[in-house]
């Protein structure tokens, strides 16, 4: 591949709009801009928690995960593509019932915390979310795949039982929500 951003500045921006994949240019604050931040966001915490990740299966599972969230952003901004296969959505979900199995069943909320690393675990599921809301907002104004959207649902479900198998495979127990303290 030769060199596709020779300049990173190129002033086009500066009267307040981004250029899409087909040369569209739209608002900074589209929803489809909105919606290619938070998930650019998510890829960026993800790429953090590797990071602060040990474990190997964990790390690669969530490399991968940044690879399908490239492709997310890029889709977004490729009006009308669609990068997300079912066989995504599948991964994920055998992740999450495979996680889930391991970790003693929830009697009591839980709060972000434990270890460092699910803490990012955590906020990164936060961001998940706000990216699925942000991605539903542009689906109301204008199509988005549905397997995209729910990729991002399942991520954030699968960031939750992550943040619990970190802490667990860590040897930290949850931070469990108390009534009598709040």
């Amino acid at each position: 591949m030769g060199n596709r951003l020779s300049k990173l500045y190129t002033r086009t921006g500066d009267d307040g709009t981004s250029g899409l994949s087909g040369g569209e240019r739209i608002a900074k604050n589209h929803e489809r801009m909105n919606a290619m931040g938070a998930v650019d966001e998510l890829n960026s915490v993800i790429g953090l928690l590797i990071c602060k990740l040990e474990d190997a299966e964990l790390r690669v599972l969530f490399t991968a995960i940044q690879h399908d969230l490239f492709n997310i952003g890029g889709e977004i901004s490729m009006p009308g593509q669609s990068f997300i296969k079912q066989e995504k959505i599948d991964l994920l979900e055998s992740k999450i019932d495979l996680f889930n199995e391991s970790v003693e069943p929830l009697k009591d909320f839980i709060l972000p915390g434990g270890t460092e690393a699910a803490s990012v675990c955590h906020m990164a599921r936060s961001i998940a979310r706000r990216a699925e809301r942000d991605v539903v907002t542009l689906h109301q104004a204008e199509p988005v795949c549905d397997t995209t959207r729910q990729y991002l649902n399942r991520l954030s479900d699968l960031l939750f039982v992550a943040a619990r198998i970190i802490n667990l495979r860590l040897g930290h127990e949850d931070v469990l929500w108390k009534k009598e303290l709040a």
